[in-house]
């Protein structure tokens, strides 16, 4: 009878679970993290849109202004989307980081080097998927600004009076 696999027992299911909730409670802040990140994309996408057909019937410096706008709105476009990339990888990671914990209970394997490993290969992912959308944010820092004929336009003087 020692040959079959033994079932874990209720309380160390329980136990097995309260060690996943941590990781799991981290899955939901990743989650809102995507969130916000879907968020910008869709909003430097449709900025994007907008641009793209000024672009098509503009002339001379307003020309090349929207053009350079849009470069930079393809750069953020890139960025957006490596932090989505990275920011998923680590939700994968923990993902499987909650498998190995319950796979090592059933199984009774000694999985704990490998749940460590992929903890920290999940924290790493999430940590450059941040220090990337910290990338975006001085992106659009840096060129989201009102241009000086706007701030300092005056308004002509009506000359029907």
């Amino acid at each position: 009878m020692s040959d079959f696999i033994s079932l874990p027992q209720v309380s160390q299911v329980a136990q097995t679970i309260q060690l996943a909730v941590a990781p799991v409670f981290l899955l939901a802040g990743i989650g809102a993290f995507l969130n916000v990140c879907a968020a910008r994309l869709a909003r430097v996408i449709d900025r994007a849109r907008v641009v793209e057909k000024s672009v098509m019937i503009s002339r001379g410096e307003e020309h090349d202004r929207l053009v350079g706008e849009i470069r930079v709105l393809d750069r953020r476009m890139s960025v957006v989307n490596g932090a989505i990339f990275l920011s998923v990888a680590s939700g994968c990671a923990i993902c499987l980081v909650v498998i190995l914990l319950f796979a090592s209970e059933l199984v009774n394997a000694h999985l704990g080097t490998a749940i460590a490993i992929l903890f920290i290969l999940a924290m790493l992912l999430q940590a450059a998927a941040f220090g990337t959308f910290i990338q975006e944010i001085r992106l659009a820092a840096r060129t989201i600004h009102i241009r000086n004929e706007v701030l300092y336009h005056k308004a002509e003087e009506d000359s029907g009076t």
